[in-house]
């Protein structure tokens, strides 16, 4: 999910990029604030339906999945911020700094209460697979890349954190190599190869074959990419893009916890969110829009052509597709609306979600094992209890949201800018050698 909340308002020339002492200011726009607290709302709803709405998972979530709805808007807006944020600032090493303060503190927080919950049996259970391998699992959780690396999540939503930093990593190998065209070709593309690999690659294949080495090789490759795309050696830089460009496709591609088929596709999603703004802009060519319009369509066709990738009966299937096809587009709509109506005024309550909305994405699996233990079984309590619980774990939530935002986020977010701006601008030796 993203965790940005700033994006530019215009993106400069060559030239202004090159010269310019200092990056130019960066201001929220409200819209996508807006946006992004709507979708991790609905993620905290879907999480609750099991333990206290039990009535809608059985009559919604076969034709709606509203996890998967709230995912996906968060996966265009990433795709709609996160290149131009990097291209803006023209410094990877300034771009990783603030992603590592903006990210992994609060992420840090999550991962050692759910380990601590699942270790005192809140409700989750620490996976067999890491209590074998503590070591593989806490290295793999680091790279963040665990659902790339078939690696069980300590807590439940890191899996999405996997495939934001695969596309940090072609994010980034992309400005080193010079190219700032990624947009409606580069996400058609995605989802073309994801039908396609689907159709050919099996899940997990990699690890299948060479088992938890993966892990090792993957990190090795990870650090040793990242340090080479900041070194001030062009030669250096152009290696490492070459590496974790190549590292994030081969996982993604061969060994995606979901598959090949959704994970290029979500891939397909952020880099849609990449060609609208391009195209808002008129930094892309009008004819492009096309293959933007093409790339639901062919994330649908895949998830019906494809379907879970995984053992399920034939009706479990089908409300797959459908859930998931139903929540592709409400995704793609809800984007779009929020785009259209971008000049509006939004409500203070509206962006205040947006900026904690991190928080609550991170934090609320925390309160719900809570709710989870001290409910236990939903066919014992009355609906109007239920509703007061939901209710409760809400408020709950947004709560520890504000807690989480205002002394774990905010000063990460502080040290990660003071540290940034110390950093020299990188963008004459990227767009002029």
């Amino acid at each position: 999910m993203p965790v940005d909340g700033r994006i530019e308002t215009s993106a400069p020339s060559v030239d202004s990029v090159s010269r310019s002492p200092s990056a130019p200011p960066i201001a929220r726009q409200a819209w996508l604030d807006a946006l992004r607290g709507l979708a991790a709302l609905v993620v905290v709803f879907e999480h609750s339906l099991d333990a206290l709405l039990p009535e809608v998972r059985g009559a919604v979530s076969p034709w709606f999945d509203f996890g998967q709805y709230g995912v996906l808007l968060f996966f265009l807006i990433s795709g709609y911020v996160v290149p131009v944020s990097l291209e803006r600032r023209a410094s990877v090493r300034g771009f990783w700094i603030t992603r590592f303060f903006r990210i992994y503190p609060l992420w840090a927080v999550a991962a050692a209460v759910g380990t601590a919950f699942a270790v005192a049996g809140v409700w989750n259970v620490i996976p067999g697979q890491t209590a074998e391998r503590p070591w593989t699992a806490l290295l793999a959780h680091l790279t963040m890349l665990q659902d790339l690396l078939q690696v069980p999540s300590v807590v439940n939503v890191f899996w999405t954190l996997s495939y934001e930093m695969a596309f940090y990593l072609l994010v980034t190998a992309m400005f080193v190599l010079g190219s700032r065209g990624a947009g409606a070709g580069t996400s058609l593309s995605f989802a073309a190869c994801g039908l396609l690999a689907g159709l050919l690659i099996p899940a997990g294949w990699l690890t299948r074959n060479l088992g938890v080495a993966v892990v090792g090789v993957a990190t090795v490759a990870l650090l040793g990419g990242i340090a080479a795309v900041v070194s001030t050696d062009r030669n250096v830089r152009t290696r490492g893009a070459v590496v974790i460009a190549a590292l994030a496709l081969v996982l993604l591609t061969f060994n995606s916890r979901v598959g090949a088929w959704q994970s290029l596709v979500i891939l397909a999603t952020m880099f849609a969110g990449t060609a609208v703004y391009r195209l808002q802009h008129s930094e892309a060519p009008a004819r492009t829009r096309w293959m933007l319009a093409l790339v639901p369509v062919v994330s649908v066709a895949a998830a019906v052509l494809l379907g879970p990738g995984w053992g399920m009966s034939e009706s479990a299937e089908q409300a797959f597709k459908w859930s998931w096809s139903a929540a592709l587009i409400g995704a793609w709509l809800t984007f779009a609306a929020g785009l259209a109506l971008r000049h509006r005024a939004v409500s203070r309550a509206l962006v205040w979600l947006g900026l904690v909305s991190y928080s609550i994405y991170l934090l609320h699996p925390l309160i719900l094992q809570v709710v989870r233990r001290l409910t236990m079984d939903p066919s014992q309590i009355s609906l109007p209890a239920r509703l007061a619980w939901e209710a409760a774990l809400f408020a709950l939530v947004l709560g520890l949201a504000a807690l989480g935002h205002r002394f774990v986020e905010r000063p990460a977010q502080r040290v990660g800018r003071r540290l940034a701006r110390a950093v020299p601008r990188e963008s004459a030796i990227h767009l002029e050698k």
